[in-house]
């Protein structure tokens, strides 16, 4: 699922955000179309409710009996749940917590565990997306 999800992750022709990707991935995978991915591009660059990073509110959208398990699990890996710090922290690239999340979403261990995936773009650095109230 990570590889499906990194695959459309700001890439041509969709340039899908973090919270896009990781629906993407979910849909291709498990052939549920219950949300559309246009359904979550107001969730990408830490709009997500609460300052979530959006691949992780994705994931917890899609599976919220393991919320709680998958916010503790990507913290773990990733330092914090919310965008802003994350990002200040300059530690991990949004490609990667595409990647952890839809990993964690699978149930799959991450191989990236301190790995950063330096040739992927940065879903924050789109400023063209409306921001949500």
């Amino acid at each position: 699922m990570k590889d499906l999800a990194l695959k459309v992750f700001r890439q041509p022709p969709e340039r899908l955000n973090c919270a896009q990707s990781v629906l993407h991935a979910w849909r291709e995978t498990f052939g549920d179309t219950t949300l559309a991915v246009a359904d979550l591009k107001p969730f990408g660059a830490g709009r997500a409710p609460e300052g979530l990073c959006g691949a992780l509110y994705a994931a917890c959208l899609l599976a919220p009996n393991r919320a709680e398990e998958l916010q503790a699990a990507f913290a773990a890996r990733v330092g914090s749940l919310h965008c802003k710090e994350i990002r200040a922290a300059k530690q991990h690239l949004c490609a990667e917590c595409v990647a952890h999340a839809a990993e964690l979403l699978a149930g799959k261990e991450s191989p990236l565990s301190g790995e950063r995936l330096a040739s992927s773009p940065d879903c924050c650095d789109d400023t063209t997306q409306t921001k949500i109230e």
